[in-house]
Formats: structure tokens, C-alpha cells, sequence
């Protein structure tokens, strides 16, 4: 199996070196790649990124000329992913990476194989005793509860970075700003199912949260009823056409 690892970072110049030796540590025995999408960092980031080059072969960095947002860096990391099977983490380190491990066996489990896994699923980690401040966990609680409710997707835990799924299947779902609070919608929209994977979390060591209360919430009640919409309007068909005789 091949493995890309896919990171969007924004100000993480504190994190960037531990997080990139702590990912190729916990994939040592399996070939992968990390690709790091810079998303026009203020501080120096990218200059960090690039340096760890030199130390990291498997390090692929892209730089964004405008700041883009979190979800248009993951595409950005997606599309220049060497390998199908993708598996992606946030930049502040609060993921732990070697829980990608645990995606990975949950998805040979389910289907034999990791390949033939995210062909038909996305696998999405649910962070376990969350080391937030309160008004984020209740903020969090809250707005998942919202969203499950809505939306259906089968998920607990939507804002959890980690995830592994198809490129294939990702460059298939439609494409938008904070598209990546919503993959189990867009994913089951395509006909796959989601499994949830219980994962650890870790409290940030530095470095600031990228995103507020109340700017979450407003952009979030849009994009709710926007996804709602748009995933009660499927067109799936390469799912249903017969095999041609």
C-alpha cells in the first residue's frame, strides 16, 4: 500500500518539525509520502517546510500565493497527491499521528484491504476525552448535534482532522469553502458509507486555534442549508450505469 498524508498549515512554524518527524515515525513501515499545503503563512512556515526537505525525503510542500482556507488546502494537498489513498490530519499537532494507524486497520478490517476500503467507505476519526477549553467542547457539541440531525451523515465528530479516504472519490465530491466540515455528507451524497474510528487527542502545544465562536457559527448555518441542498441532489452515475456487453 502507498500512503499520502495530507496537512493544510497556516501559522504552525512551532509545529511544523515535530509533526512531519512524528508522522514519518509512525509510518515508517509503510511507503508514503507527506504533502504539506502552506496556506499563504504570515509568520515562517514555509521557510521551515522547506528547509525539512532536506531532511525528510518523503516531505512535499506547496506553497498557496493567497490565503485559501483550511478546505481549499486540503483539495490543494489532495490534487498533488502521488497515491489514491489519502489520509489527513490538521497542522496544530492536536491529532496524534500515529492514530492514522488506527484508521488504516480499522479500514483493512472492514474490507480486506486499505484499497479496496475507501472505494466504498470514508474513514473518519472521533476524538476521545477532546483536551479543548470548554466553550469549544460545547460549541463543538452543539454543532455537531445540529449538523447530525440535518444532515444525517453518520458522523459524531466532524471537525476531527484525521480522516482516510479515496482521491478518487474526493475529486468527485463538490468543491467549496469549509466543504471539509462536511465530508461524511458529501461522501455518503456519492454513495459510500462512513465508518467512525475512535482516536485520541491531544491538547495544543503551540500556537493559536485558526477559527472563532461566533465566526464558526455564522458560516456554519449557511453552509449547513447549503449542503443540505445539495446532497438531496445527487447525480451518482457512474454508481448506476450496467457494465457494458
Amino acid at each position: 500500500m502507498k500512503l499520502s498524508v495530507v496537512i493544510p498549515m497556516f501559522n504552525e512554524a512551532e509545529n511544523a518539525e515535530n509533526l512531519v518527524s512524528e508522522v514519518n515515525s509512525a509510518l515508517e513501515n509503510i511507503d508514503h509520502e507527506i504533502v504539506i499545503v502552506d496556506d499563504k503563512s504570515t509568520d515562517n512556515t514555509a521557510e521551515i517546510l522547506k528547509k525539512l526537505q532536506s531532511k525528510f525525503s518523503q516531505l512535499k510542500v506547496v506553497c498557496h500565493k493567497i490565503n485559501s482556507g483550511q478546505s481549499t488546502a486540503i483539495a490543494t494537498g489532495v490534487i498533488n497527491a502521488s497515491n489514491d489513498t489519502i489520509a489527513t490530519l490538521d497542522g496544530d499537532g492536536q491529532n496524534p499521528p500515529d492514530q492514522i494507524i488506527n484508521l488504516l486497520m480499522t479500514a483493512e478490517k472492514t474490507s480486506g484491504s486499505v484499497e479496496k476500503a475507501v472505494e466504498n467507505y470514508l474513514f473518519a476519526g472521533h476524538r476521545q476525552k477532546r483536551k479543548d477549553n470548554l466553550l469549544k467542547l460545547i460549541s463543538s457539541k452543539l454543532g455537531n448535534g445540529i449538523r447530525r440531525s440535518l444532515l444525517k451523515d453518520d458522523c459524531p465528530d466532524t471537525g476531527c482532522g484525521l480522516k482516510l479516504f479515496s482521491k478518487k472519490v474526493f475529486s468527485s465530491i463538490p468543491h467549496f469553502n469549509h466543504m471539509h466540515r462536511y465530508l461524511p455528507a458529501l461522501f455518503k451524497r456519492q454513495g459510500l458509507g462512513v465508518v467512525n474510528v475512535p482516536i485520541s487527542h491531544r491538547s495544543r502545544e503551540f500556537g493559536k486555534s485558526k477559527y472563532g465562536f461566533w465566526g464558526r457559527l455564522k458560516v456554519g448555518i449557511f453552509d449547513l442549508f447549503g449542503v443540505a441542498w445539495l446532497i438531496r441532489r445527487p447525480c451518482n452515475e457512474h454508481r448506476i450505469k450496467e457494465n457494458a456487453q
